[in-house]
């Protein structure tokens, strides 16, 4: 059998040389015709018929990937099998297994050729246009030719797909799979259904496998590009001993995870604890001196607006969230000393796309688009690490989310379980619930609107405006009731920043009346009704 060497990403649309090689005990040979098998055609992936150069049981080989969205292979993945040419005759020998082996007859070819006078010393030569003759005859080879699955997490290798599944869900897949699969999928009343989803679910175990940190196979390229800026250094903040200690936590945990890297980079921005409602720190970094000297990635962001113009007619919904998403990219080397921040006493670097950076979310945004592929705007949708799933029928999403599922598995990437929904007919989705045909602003942020106690501050003021703003579409003349309340909008850089002092006021008549009107419509049923894409317009003035 021929097998890849080493485990390869395959862009979209594209060719690739790749090294390979080959299981059997062969005199010393130079030539040898290179044979695909066929079961990665399923997957668009082709090899060609080639005569190859072979040394020391190695060689190269050009491998196709025709699919719109990138491949990868694992290590000693079987590609085919050669056939040997005798030193002594024209014409090539089929290798004969040892007898350790096992072994199954198959009825081959052998093939005659001419043999060239001055043999290319290129390693990938293409026979593709060889002029070969073939006589029946019958070999021995080992039942590996066909696919060969492997297990991600004890290495043993299968000859069905089914036998790794069962494998698997049996013996390596964690206990907590079990009962996250039950959970995802309780709401299903129809039993028959339910298994079907579940089934999906289990074929797709390993995005929900989470005891090691995941990196995809995809790296983001010139994420941080600062043209010839020189090194931007800022000391760190000075923190107490209890925040010093939480920041001593955390980057070990980072380490542990392969997230950060100690660094010897002339870059430095400094560390921020930024404490969350739960009273827990997010550990994060300000990179906003690195920002503003950082060329902006143009990837476009899709409009929320449209995204929910294409659920109009969809009856099932599947929503899926990436466990910690930026931390599963991998960065590019060249760009990872520009991540680069201090501790009191320690340097280090981000090996992943972190939090903070300004191409941080086209960059995502790029990534997650390619690997969902032509399935957007057909039966899915992302914004950032929010992935939704939609399909007309409960048939139709039982195909679509095991394709999605299925690229993302193909990824590598680890999905937040907690945070997944899996086949609803209602969903909350971008602060919206969505149901078929209607979608209304989400209930918690609705009430944390109306908990909002009348403001003291310019800041207070405006910040309840924006919030507001968010479900302007539903509110009938909202920019005219909200006018008053857009006075206290800061019109300084200085007012601008989080750390500006809040100035106390007290609203004016005109301003309280507009604050308690836009509390008294949220309390409404809001409820807008999607249209319907494929029917025509009325406009009326």
């Amino acid at each position: 059998p021929v097998l890849l060497t080493e485990e390869i990403t395959l862009p979209p649309k594209s060719e690739k040389c790749i090294n390979i090689k080959i299981l059997s005990s062969m005199n010393k040979t130079s030539e040898a015709l290179f044979e695909p098998t066929t079961h990665l055609h399923s997957k668009e992936i082709f090899l060609i018929n080639a005569l190859i150069k072979v040394e020391k049981n190695r060689s190269q080989i050009m491998i196709i990937n025709a699919n719109d969205r990138q491949k990868t292979l694992s290590k000693n993945t079987t590609l085919g099998h050669i056939s040997y040419r005798s030193d002594a005759n024209n014409y090539l020998i089929l290798p004969e297994l040892s007898q350790g082996n096992d072994k199954r007859l198959i009825s081959t070819a052998m093939f005659f050729h001419k043999r060239d006078s001055h043999p290319s010393d290129r390693s990938c030569v293409l026979a593709t246009k060889r002029e070969v003759t073939s006589v029946g005859l019958t070999c021995r080879m080992n039942n590996h030719y066909e696919e060969q699955l492997q297990c991600y997490i004890c290495q043993a290798q299968f000859l069905s797909r089914n036998d790794l599944q069962q494998h698997l869900r049996q013996k390596c897949y964690p206990s907590e799979i079990r009962t996250q699969i039950e959970q995802l999928t309780r709401h299903i009343e129809d039993a028959e259904q339910r298994e079907q989803l579940q089934q999906i679910l289990w074929k797709h175990g390993k995005l929900f496998d989470l005891r090691q940190p995941s990196i995809i196979k995809a790296t983001i390229h010139h994420a941080i590009e600062t043209g010839t800026h020189p090194p931007i250094y800022t000391s760190p903040y000075r923190v107490s001993y209890k925040d010093e200690q939480i920041q001593r936590e955390e980057i070990d945990k980072l380490l542990k995870q392969g997230v950060i890297e100690e660094s010897k980079s002339p870059w430095s921005s400094p560390i921020v604890l930024v404490r969350k409602k739960d009273g827990s720190v997010r550990f994060c970094v300000d990179f906003r001196k690195l920002n503003n000297i950082t060329t902006k990635d143009a990837f476009p962001m899709p409009r929320i607006d449209d995204i929910f113009d294409h659920l109009s007619q969809a009856e099932y919904y599947t929503t899926i969230d990436f466990k910690s998403g930026y931390f599963q990219v991998g960065l590019d080397p060249k760009d990872r000393p520009k991540t680069a921040f201090s501790t009191r006493d320690q340097h280090y670097q981000f090996t992943v796309l972190p939090q903070g950076v300004t191409n941080g979310p086209p960059a995502f945004q790029r990534i997650v688009s390619q690997i969902l592929g032509p399935t957007r705007w057909k039966y899915s949708l992302a914004y950032l690490d929010d992935v939704i799933i939609y399909s007309t029928t409960f048939k139709e999403h039982l195909i679509h989310p095991n394709d999605i599922l299925n690229r993302l598995n193909d990824a590598n990437f680890r999905l937040n379980v907690t945070k997944c929904q899996i086949a609803r007919t209602s969903i909350d989705y971008l602060g919206h619930h969505i149901q078929h045909r209607s979608i209304r602003p989400n209930a918690d942020n609705i009430r944390a609107l109306l908990e909002t106690q009348q403001p003291t501050s310019a800041k207070e003021a405006f910040r309840f405006v924006k919030a507001a703003e968010y479900y302007r579409k539903f509110i009938p003349g909202f920019s005219t009731i909200a006018q008053p309340l857009h006075q206290y909008a800061p019109t300084t850089k200085e007012q601008r920043t989080k750390k500006s002092k809040a100035t106390p006021i007290t609203l004016s008549d005109d301003a309280l009346d507009a604050f308690n009107k836009l509390k008294r419509i949220l309390t409404n049923d809001l409820v807008l009704r999607i249209p319907d894409q494929n029917l025509p317009f009325k406009i009326q003035t």
